[in-house]
């Protein structure tokens, strides 16, 4: 679908679980080929908003799109649009890289699933490792692995639900080069973490969510406005993100 509106737009969106109210009126646009990081501590409410958006949850109120199709009345069209990546890779162990590509390949009912396996392969640097069964990848090729299998079939809209919780430094630092890579080729990108590095290494705009809300969205340059630059031996420091986000996590509390 071309057109200039943003790929995913929120509004008013509240849920939830018996007595606790999960998300409280979050609302936030994410362009198209862009990443869009929505920052939060544990519990803030980022895996349910995903869930929402991935047409697995539905919300007590507001309203969402993706690609211009509401989640609620026209789910089927929502789903063809996206791809959910979660928090821990879904890959089968017990089969090699290429068939695991291979599989998803046949469930979409794509014509030459080998194929579509191999260009993903080869695009995710695992074309050698691709005749080896996953159990034997490390952690950092698994999550690549992982992401490539969401992209079988071309979603314009992909939602990585904290994908490097768990992995060490330098497979935190192969998945951030495979975020930049979608991005690069037109994806759009909707990240949820709660490194705050990982939102400043790959984001074009941050919505902090705490408490069920969004209390601040915006650039890493307007949201390091929001904070005084400090000035330590005549040398202007600008706030990093992780001070950012505790002085406003900390205002809200107060």
């Amino acid at each position: 679908m071309t057109t200039t509106a943003p790929a995913v737009s929120v509004r008013g969106i509240r849920k939830s679980f018996k007595n606790i109210e999960v998300l409280s009126g979050v609302d936030f646009d994410v362009e198209r080929g862009s990443v869009f990081a929505l920052l939060g501590s544990n519990g803030a409410g980022k895996t349910t908003m995903v869930r929402i958006l991935a047409t697995l949850l539905k919300a007590d109120a507001g309203m969402a799109a993706v690609n211009g199709f509401d989640v609620a009345s026209d789910a089927v069209r929502v789903r063809e649009s996206i791809s959910l990546t979660g928090q821990f890779a879904a890959v089968d162990e017990v089969l090699t890289g290429r068939e695991n590509l291979m599989l998803v390949a046949k469930l979409r009912h794509l014509a030459e699933p080998g194929r579509v396996a191999d260009d993903l392969l080869s695009r995710f640097r695992l074309t050698e490792a691709g005749g080896r069964t996953t159990g034997t990848y490390s952690g950092g090729m698994r999550r690549r692995l992982d992401i490539a299998m969401s992209l079988v079939g071309d979603p314009d809209v992909i939602y990585l639900d904290e994908p490097t919780t768990g992995l060490d430094p330098e497979a935190r630092i192969e998945v951030w080069e495979v975020v930049k890579g979608l991005v690069a080729g037109g994806t759009t990108v909707l990240l949820t973490t709660q490194y705050l590095e990982e939102a400043e290494q790959l984001a074009d705009r941050i919505a902090i969510l705490h408490q069920g809300r969004i209390i601040a969205n915006g650039t890493l340059a307007e949201l390091k406005r929001l904070l005084p630059a400090a000035t330590v031996e005549y040398v202007e420091k600008q706030p990093t993100l992780e001070e950012i986000f505790l002085a406003i996590t900390r205002e809200e509390a107060a």
